[in-house]
């Protein structure tokens, strides 16, 4: 039973050091190194427990109290994923600010550089896009290494519309104006996605807690099923099989819902 536990730790630790993807820009994402730091007060937590539990000589103690560390750690993953696509909406809505703020400036006369600078103040992480326009350096390029950002595919077009403008000498504004209104449409259609995706994911997170609520109904019908979840042990390989396939669930519903939203 220890080692069945043991395995459901390794397998919670697994799901949540899953690498996020890599952001080509300084800045835009947390760094490996702060994601170790913001990680290390529940691996200590976890490794004192732990030592505490291997000073006991009661196999299920022990057993019970990986599976609390398991938990946490997939629960903390849960968080991480439910954060990183908030994160990416929010940028996306950004995008769109920042499109019609180009948009606005090109407009009123104001050259291509000018119109950068002041989208950085609108969208911040434009502002390598910013410096690249500053120094004569490649902006289609900078901008396409910023649409890589999740969330931020809308750039992208940007950076198309703007090497056709410095191709042809088309007017740039014109053609930001159309790619505007596609990330509005883009902005939209997610929006309605995120609206239909709601259900399902309040469904799951219902059906993850069920078993809790049955749990307090079994005891306030004079049953003891925390007994046998916690003390018995196969009722602790109940318990971490069910937690563990639980989480998993909710991880892969939260995964499927981000691509969904985001393409």
């Amino acid at each position: 039973m220890t080692a069945l536990a043991v395995l459901a730790a390794a397998a919670a630790c697994g799901l949540w050091t899953v690498p996020a993807p890599a952001s080509p820009v300084r800045g835009t994402r947390p760094t490996a190194s702060r994601r170790v730091a913001g990680t290390l007060p529940v691996l200590a937590a976890g490794g004192a427990v732990a030592g505490l539990l291997l000073a006991t000589a009661e196999g299920t103690t022990l057993a019970l109290g990986l599976i609390v560390l398991a938990t946490a750690l997939g629960v903390t993953r849960l968080v991480a994923l439910h954060r990183a696509a908030a994160a990416a909406d929010r940028r996306a809505r950004r995008v769109v600010e920042m499109c019609e703020s180009l948009v606005g400036e090109l407009a009123a006369g104001q050259p291509p550089e000018a119109a950068l600078r002041h989208g950085v103040e609108v969208w911040p992480e434009l502002d390598p896009a910013a410096v690249a326009s500053g120094l004569g350096s490649d902006v289609p390029a900078a901008l396409r290494r910023l649409a890589r950002l999740p969330g931020a595919s809308g750039v992208a077009e940007i950076a198309g519309a703007w090497q056709v403008s410095s191709g042809t000498g088309a007017g740039l504004a014109l053609t930001l104006a159309r790619v505007t209104e596609s990330a509005r449409e883009r902005l939209a259609t997610q929006r309605v996605v995120a609206s239909e995706l709601a259900s399902a994911r309040a469904t799951a997170r219902l059906v993850a807690g069920l078993p809790f609520f049955v749990l307090l109904l079994g005891s306030g019908a004079g049953g003891d099923p925390w007994h046998f979840l916690l003390r018995t042990p196969f009722g602790l390989g109940c318990l971490a099989g069910g937690l563990a396939l639980g989480l998993l669930g909710l991880v892969w519903i939260e995964r499927v819902a981000s691509k969904a939203v985001t393409g």
